[in-house]
């Protein structure tokens, strides 16, 4: 069983995808992806060649990622990335070639840079993919299938506080990771996913794609989020439910002015993942959108999705990611001993959609698995009923003088203030106490630092609060939408 295995879920002449340009059925995306697989069988492509990608969301990429899948070991890559990220993960993935469109130039480039033969791909006037005639050197086609157990994806971690990893994930992986989404959302036939997050990253990939596609429903993938067209987009097509960062959420909010957007009475919920959810942005969500909001924890190591907060009528507690979803879950101390509910300590994994391993990387590997758990570097606390409550990434907490200081904690004390719309608190070096606190904000409406650090002291001790706080246009964030507070730290040390 592969991934192509999910497009018998659906009824044959069912919508299984909406693009830009048109849609297809169950058949018709089934026989699109064999026919791709076909073209990269007879380039001399086979099981356990790395496949890259960089094309933009829509038809290409779904079809091609499957196909790729079934053939070898798909890796998808940002497609905005420069020459020289091209190249680093081209070389590093060990890319045999690289699909992309005639218009990719810097993707193009970086491949040639590289000995990566490119595969032309685009859209004919039928909607329908094609392969350019590429000739490979080197390499035979064993002509043995693809299994579960064999590698169907190769990411990378996104490198915060060290060089990227490499993380290759199993069809067994995504299966569990996709029906794992279907059945906490209980998504059927009759669901219609709008999916807004880039399908180079598991998010979007399995939480939005593979999870609809696993229960026969749809998917709409338009080329990229705009705020101007998501409400006409949700309406036109009958969008029962969207997943995205926090950041989308944000500016749906901001634009929606409290007033309810037409089509937002069709959501069934709305999900959350990839970066923390401020409790106040999830009630003014579901104040004006009138859907259930739930918080999911997901991480690219675990094929995403680890847990989330359940639907109605159970409890969704904002500030928690909630249960682990068909996935173990413990909270370890240093020595990797399980502690008791509500002791905080490093929150780690079991399951089938756990990854064995990165690749390449023993070292990685030595620190990230204790007596068969995954440490996934973030710390938090079980509550009594099992729900999570992250604390945040181990290695961004702050230690003034000794004191460990959670930076999740004092965002989440800086968004409550009526001006904020975006805040990421880090730690700056100090000669006293080692490190200071630092954050860095966005406003919504005229503030002061020095209202913003009387307003920190209303609430937490005098050694969490800022001493300092960057007023900022934007904060940086991945291509994913996640916050990575080094990369604040340096880019306001910069100026």
């Amino acid at each position: 069983m592969t991934i192509r295995s999910l497009l018998a879920a659906g009824r044959p002449d069912s919508p299984a995808l909406v693009y830009s340009e048109g849609a297809l059925t169950y058949r018709e995306l089934g026989d699109q992806v064999d026919q791709l697989g076909e073209q990269l069988t007879r380039m001399g492509l086979g099981r356990g060649d790395r496949i890259g990608m960089a094309l933009p969301n829509g038809l290409e990429v779904v079809s091609s990622f499957i196909a790729a899948c079934e053939i070898g070991t798909a890796a998808p890559l940002n497609p905005a990335y420069t020459r020289e990220e091209f190249k680093f993960y081209l070389e590093d993935t060990n890319a045999r070639v690289l699909i992309a469109p005639p218009n990719a130039g810097e993707a193009r480039a970086a491949a040639a840079e590289t000995n990566v033969a490119v595969i032309d791909c685009e859209i004919d006037d039928r909607g329908r993919v094609h392969f350019g005639d590429t000739e490979l050197s080197g390499g035979k086609v064993t002509g043995e299938s693809t299994g579960l157990n064999d590698i169907a994806l190769i990411l990378h971690t996104s490198g915060t506080t060290s060089r990227p990893k490499r993380v290759p994930l199993s069809h067994k992986n995504l299966l569990t990771s996709a029906r794992n989404v279907a059945n906490t959302y209980q998504l059927t036939a009759a669901d219609v996913s709008l999916c807004v997050m880039p399908l180079f990253h598991v998010h979007g990939l399995v939480a939005s794609t593979l999870a609809t596609f696993a229960t026969g429903g749809t998917v709409v993938v338009p080329g990229k989020f705009n705020p101007l067209s998501f409400w006409p987009t949700v309406r036109e097509h009958h969008a029962t439910w969207y997943s995205a960062v926090p950041t989308i959420h944000q500016v749906l909010i901001s634009r929606a002015r409290g007033t309810r957007p037409s089509g937002a009475e069709q959501l069934r919920f709305i999900r959350s993942c990839s970066a923390s959810l401020a409790p106040e942005l999830m009630a003014e969500m579901e104040a004006t959108f009138g859907a259930p909001v739930l918080e999911a924890y997901g991480m690219t190591e675990a094929a995403h999705q680890m847990a989330s907060n359940p639907l109605p009528p159970l409890a969704r507690r904002p500030g928690s990611v909630g249960h682990g979803t068909a996935v173990e879950m413990a909270i370890l101390d240093e020595a990797g001993n399980e502690l008791p509910a509500g002791a905080t300590g490093e929150v780690s994994i079991k399951g089938a959609n756990v990854f064995g391993g990165y690749e390449g990387n023993p070292e990685a590997n030595a620190e990230s698995f204790t007596n068969g758990w995954f440490r996934t570097g973030d710390q938090g606390m079980l509550d009594p009923e099992g729900y999570l409550r992250l604390v945040g990434r181990i290695k961004e907490l702050i230690n003034r003088g000794g004191e460990k200081i959670s930076p999740r904690e004092i965002d989440e004390t800086l968004l409550r203030h009526p001006a904020v719309a975006e805040a990421c608190c880090f730690g700056i070096p100090d000669r006293v106490y080692g490190e200071g606190v630092a954050a860095a904000v966005v406003l919504k409406e005229a503030a002061t630092e020095k209202d913003l650090i009387a307003h920190c002291h209303e609430s937490l001790s005098d050694f969490k609060c800022p001493t300092t706080i960057y007023i900022m246009d934007t904060i940086p964030r991945t291509a994913t939408g996640k916050i990575q507070r080094r990369n604040v730290a340096k880019t306001v040390g910069s100026k």
